[in-house]
């Protein structure tokens, strides 16, 4: 359904209010799941109020960093991927575009004051993901899908820091920094999934041999437990990066499991295929034990989850679909936690005044938990939309009907070619935030509203 339209978006409106009294998923039926997925995106999209005057276009209402904005832009567009639904991809490309930056590489001024590596690597998903699925393209005299990408990767690339730990990028873009001395797993994990992305789509072996590169440093500096397939959060440099912390974020296993998965495709290197099916099998710990539904265990059985942890099942969720794909040994095992993992977000998803505001806690399958939030809205979706992954087609490459142009061999001259250094003080750049609004007070407002403009044009 395309709400672009005033009757189709009286149509979409009146479906909204329809559903607020329940939201059945049948994961069996593609419109059921196209529907739900429309109510899903609606609530994420009642957080964007960067299309307002005196707003910044891209940006999310406070709390919400700039860098989940990059994240909430690349589940858009997989919504429009998967349900073909075109309603937000005209605020999505100008959102990717308007927040490039003076060197086209997604670090703009604006953000320079708290910036990270794994920041910058978000917003260089969401312009891969445009490249992979033949996103609408910019025009001629802007930058193209890849060649963002390609400058995000070269930008970060040239950060690998041999200083401290035998390499690795460092959490934090400037020494001024909280977190300049932490060598951090996501961070080394963004640079490996755009070196894996980008070897598949151009076929350039120097991305290949990247990939290769923060792989096995990862495994060099015990970031992953071989043993266990378990990733590890990361490590100050004062230590060598010997002083581990411990925890396990889900994102982390997810694009290491979609790198991992992207290589294979593409090498048909069967030690790639080892590394993904033993990270598949490693993610089961985020999957509660007695129900099997999806949850951040560091953090939500306690009730810990900060603002930018509560979106962390969306990435386990978008980068368990595109592994389904690049890799059909995996999509069993991913469609089983899928459809299990629906029954606690169609339960959950249930609050808000247009009961259809979705909640953090799933796996309990008590209801609605009083929380909302860009994040969970987004969670909520790309598991829901990714239930359609095995009737699209996997990402597209440069030969097999990607459109979105590049940089030759990678690079324009001016990005040091993506080649090491250990220089992490770059040029510019990073983010903002703020309050929380309510979803649900917010969607059943904006439902209301244009319904009662609709039947008074009408009458």
């Amino acid at each position: 359904m395309t709400c672009t339209s005033p009757p189709l978006l009286l149509l979409c409106l009146l479906t909204l209010v329809s559903t607020a009294k329940s939201l059945v998923i049948d994961v069996n039926d593609e419109a059921s799941i196209k529907h739900a997925s429309f109510v899903f995106s609606h609530g994420l999209m009642t957080y964007y109020n960067g299309n307002q005057s005196g707003e910044v276009p891209g940006m999310f209402v406070s709390p919400y960093y700039w860098w989940e904005a990059g994240a909430a832009w690349d589940t858009l567009i997989g919504y429009w991927f998967l349900t073909g639904d075109t309603t937000y991809n005209e605020i999505v490309k100008s959102s990717l575009l308007y927040q490039v930056g003076s060197d086209n590489n997604y670090m703009p001024t604006n953000q320079s004051t708290t910036e990270g590596n794994d920041d910058q690597g978000f917003w260089g998903f969401a312009v891969m993901t445009a490249a992979e699925r033949n996103f609408s393209n910019p025009s001629s005299d802007e930058p193209q899908w890849l060649e963002l990408a390609q400058k995000t990767f070269n930008s970060m690339a040239a950060r690998w820091d041999t200083s401290s730990c035998g390499g690795g990028l460092r959490w934090q873009i400037f020494q001024l920094n909280n977190g300049y001395t932490y060598k951090n797993t996501i961070s080394n994990a963004a640079l490996f999934l755009l070196a894996a992305r980008l070897a598949r789509y151009t076929g350039l072996q120097k991305y290949v041999e990247w990939g290769e590169k923060v792989w096995d440093w990862i495994e060099d500096v015990k970031y992953l437990d071989t043993d266990t397939y378990y990733f590890y959060d990361g490590a100050d440099v004062a230590t060598e990066c010997e002083d581990l912390d411990y925890l396990q974020w889900s994102y982390n296993a997810a694009i290491f499991l979609a790198g991992a998965a992207y290589l294979y495709n593409y090498t048909e290197d069967a030690t790639w295929l080892n590394r993904t099916l033993s990270t598949l099998s490693s993610i089961s710990i985020f999957f509660y034990p007695s129900t099997g539904i999806m949850y951040e265990a560091a953090c939500e059985t306690v009730g810990k989850c900060d603002t930018d942890q509560l979106s962390f099942k969306a990435y386990l969720a978008r980068y368990m679909g595109v592994t389904a794909q690049l890799v059909p040994e995996t999509y069993s095992t991913v469609m089983d936690h899928f459809t299990t993992t629906i029954r606690g977000i169609e339960q959950s998803c249930v609050g808000g005044t247009d009961n259809v505001t979705c909640g953090t806690i799933w796996f309990n399958e008590s209801g609605w938990d009083n929380t909302w939030g860009l994040g969970q809205q987004m969670s909520a979706l790309e598991v829901t939309q990714n239930l359609l992954i095995g009737s699209k087609d996997s990402p597209y490459t440069a030969d097999s009907g990607g459109s979105s142009s590049g940089l030759p061999n990678g690079t324009d001259g001016n990005d040091n070619n993506g080649s090491s250094s250990s220089d992490s003080s770059s040029s510019s750049k990073v983010v903002s935030r703020g309050e929380q609004a309510g979803a649900g007070v917010l969607t059943a407002g904006i439902s209301i509203s244009m319904i009662l403009l609709f039947w008074w044009l009408i009458v």
